[in-house]
């Protein structure tokens, strides 16, 4: 069979994500925060993008304005000349200037020569700042500064060393005698336990700082220390050859010990949640309310589009004008697009959740993507992105817009529960529960039974995990 080359022409239809289209989507899925910066950004980037002034703003800026002026200058002059009439008045005045100038340490004739804001700030001390203090602070020779420096640079936030020996050795070309030597003398410094290279010894170091040396707490964490993690403590009572009672007691000051003693250094920020939707109940109704705090009002700069139109610059000019007004008006209907979805996202969510809104977790209502999608008249994939990394401010409290879409469970009324709802029943049912004699997982599975919710003790041991709570034998207390 010959083989030949031919043209042909075929008409197809196929979607093309523009790169418009790609910037709408990309800003459905931001937070408040997020588009903050995308703004700004595009604030610096395109100079035919500016920031409106709403007329409202300039009308309430005019009564205070108005108001400066109808202060009566006679008063005021009465009032300096009764301050100027007086010279120890004014004497006191001046000596309380100048002590208040030099109470600082120094003197600066203007607000120029003051040291900015910034340079007043102090870093907050780490961990490691606390332990080079130490070190530089003790009786070590260079070379023991050296590798005390090198092991301290390779302590965790945790307080526990992450390098052996002998990579510490090698890195301070010494041997590893001399490094077990400067370890064990950083293992004495603040906080008690640091610089441990597992939690045994990080344990034992702190035991033998109370002078626990050859007792039970010892013995226990040297050799028991699985057991104690599952309390085994009848076996441990057994293997040691001592009461009971004695084992419990070594058990809870062990308990007292600190397993992650750098914490207490931590440089973790804290992170501020920024609702992206506020819901409040008016009389009977509630009400939706994006929060659009921090968000600019835009608008295209009228002169560059006069000077497009009235051909006073070159094409060249008039084209790259032309592209970025086409840019800007994208932006700004991208946003207005997004914050309407976003409203009506919110609007369906509160319209399915009302019962949960008015009563609380225990009636909130199994929902999926699909209800709010057809609800609204959108696709679910744009319902996950509008509620991806949203929050809503509700009477109940601040809730992740995903908080409020979860499967459900069949109850013997033949109605539905949501899962968010048993697993909160779950977590009042173990903190009700005597500590002494934990409730396992098929009595709680019969519990939420006997309340008509139809669960297995699989599905409570699964939601149980989740909630980050330990089974019956981990939540056991015997003191």
């Amino acid at each position: 069979m010959a083989m030949e080359m031919r043209q042909q022409l075929k008409m197809t239809q196929q979607l093309v994500m523009t790169p418009q289209l790609q910037q709408a989507i990309k800003l459905l899925q931001l937070t408040r925060i997020e588009l903050q910066d995308v703004v700004r950004q595009e604030l610096e980037e395109n100079p035919l993008l500016e920031e409106s002034v709403e007329a409202e703003d300039i009308r309430e800026s005019e009564p205070l304005e108005a108001a400066e002026k109808e202060v009566e200058p006679v008063e005021q002059k009465d009032e300096f000349r009764e301050v100027e009439a007086g010279e120890d008045t004014l004497r006191d005045w001046d000596s309380y200037l100048d002590g208040y100038n030099y109470s600082s340490g120094e003197q600066y004739s203007g607000d120029d020569e003051r040291p900015s804001f910034e340079n007043l700030l102090t870093r907050k001390g780490t961990l490691i700042d606390h332990l080079l203090w130490q070190l530089h602070m003790g009786h070590f020779a260079g070379n023991e500064l050296h590798i005390g420096e090198e092991i301290i640079g390779n302590v965790d936030e945790g307080g526990y060393l992450r390098a052996s020996l002998e990579e510490v050795a090698s890195a301070c070309s010494t041997n590893e005698e001399t490094v077990l030597s400067v370890l064990e003398r950083i293992q004495e410094f603040d906080p008690t336990g640091v610089a441990a290279r597992d939690l045994r010894e990080c344990l034992l170091i702190q035991a033998r700082f109370l002078g626990m040396q050859g007792s039970l707490v010892e013995r226990i964490l040297l050799n028991h220390l699985k057991d104690l993690e599952t309390r085994k403590y009848k076996q441990i009572a057994r293997q040691l050859g001592v009461d009971l009672n004695q084992v419990l007691i070594a058990a809870k000051i062990i308990g007292g010990f600190d397993p992650r003693p750098g914490r207490i250094y931590g440089s973790e920020d804290v992170h501020y949640i920024s609702p992206d939707i506020f819901v409040y109940k008016v009389g009977d109704e509630y009400l939706v309310m994006l929060n659009d705090e921090g968000l600019p009002n835009l608008k295209v700069n009228p002169y560059y589009a006069d000077a497009r139109g009235n051909g006073s610059v070159d094409s060249k000019a008039e084209e790259y004008i032309s592209e970025k007004i086409r840019s800007a008006l994208w932006l700004i209907k991208s946003i207005q697009q997004r914050q309407r979805t976003i409203h009506k996202v919110a609007k369906s969510i509160v319209r399915f959740q009302r019962e949960f809104l008015d009563r609380g977790i225990e009636y909130l209502r199994p929902l999926v993507l699909r209800d709010v999608a057809d609800d609204i008249g959108m696709h679910e994939s744009t319902i996950s992105r509008v509620t991806t990394n949203k929050y809503m401010q509700t009477p109940q409290g601040l809730y992740e817009l995903k908080y409020f879409f979860n499967s459900g469970l069949s109850t013997s009324e033949g109605d539905f529960v949501a899962s968010e709802s048993v697993k909160n029943r779950i977590r009042d049912i173990i903190e009700k529960e005597d500590p002494r004699k934990p409730l396992s997982d098929q009595k709680i599975a019969e519990m939420l039974s006997s309340q008509t919710v139809n669960i297995a003790r699989r599905t409570v041991t699964k939601y149980r995990e989740l909630l980050r709570l330990g089974s019956s034998s981990e939540r056991k207390r015997h003191f």
